[in-house]
């Protein structure tokens, strides 16, 4: 089964076991300990345990790396796939409409597709490395913003000396905060933000890897916070900072946070 299908029968199966439990007191149930680390609740269970018995069963990929089960071999001759069954699971059980199903596909090392539904409006992101970025089939590009003083950035700096990023926020125009990774990676490449910057240092491979190949595919910039490449280990318990934007102003931005 091609990437693309599969996929959409991922997201389909997800949409029908996840979305009874959005906003609801059974989905916040705390199950477990993810390999993460962090909380483990019910909405974030039962979607990924739907993920990982579809790739079983087709043997999509040789090795999955996921947000609770953490590395898993699945038993398929090739690939790796990163996944976050939800991204932005705190939105999803308080009601706010924006979190998402993320998968990527990497081989040696290199992600070269990536899927990101949006499961609360319906949409689906994708990319293919050299081929560009779709919303919904169409293609997407970042926006053309060259001043910060016209741009819209989300912003996630949870524990973290705000003093830069204070100089950064006085500047730009508007400045929000979605709380959902991959969904704003991809909003970047959609040109519905200018940048989206996560300076926590928490930001794992399975929140970011599907959405930073939607983002430079559509031609956004993803770096660390100090303009150098951004690599991630194959390991859910460590993080990074990033800074993606549209291209244009990704310099800029760099400077401030400097």
């Amino acid at each position: 089964m091609e990437f693309a299908e599969a996929c959409r029968q991922i997201a389909a199966a997800v949409e029908e076991v996840a979305l009874p439990l959005v906003n609801t007191a059974e989905g916040g149930e705390l199950v477990g300990v993810g390999a993460d680390q962090s909380e483990t609740k019910k909405l974030d269970k039962v979607a990924e345990d739907t993920v990982v018995e579809f790739l079983r069963e087709y043997r999509l990929c040789r090795t999955l790396i996921s947000e609770e089960c953490g590395r898993v071999e699945i038993g398929g001759e090739t690939g790796t796939v990163f996944l976050d069954p939800i991204d932005g699971t705190y939105n999803a059980l308080a009601g706010i409409p924006f979190y998402a199903l993320s998968i990527a596909y990497a081989e040696e090392g290199e992600v070269i597709r990536a899927f990101v539904r949006d499961l609360a409006n319906r949409e689906t992101f994708t990319a293919e490395r050299g081929r560009g970025a779709c919303l919904n089939g169409q293609p997407i590009a970042t926006s053309p913003t060259r001043f910060l003083e016209e741009s819209a950035m989300s912003i996630y700096g949870r524990k973290f000396d705000p003093a830069n990023v204070m100089d950064l926020g006085r500047t730009i125009r508007r400045w929000r905060l979605l709380g959902a990774s991959a969904l704003e990676l991809c909003y970047v490449g959609a040109g519905r933000l200018d940048g989206f910057i996560d300076l926590r240092g928490t930001l794992r491979v399975t929140d970011a890897a599907a959405g930073i190949l939607v983002c430079t595919e559509a031609g956004g910039v993803v770096t660390d916070r100090d303009g150098d490449e951004l690599r991630f280990p194959d390991e859910v318990r460590i993080g990074r900072c990033l800074v993606a934007t549209n291209g244009p102003l990704h310099r800029k931005v760099v400077e401030y946070l400097r």
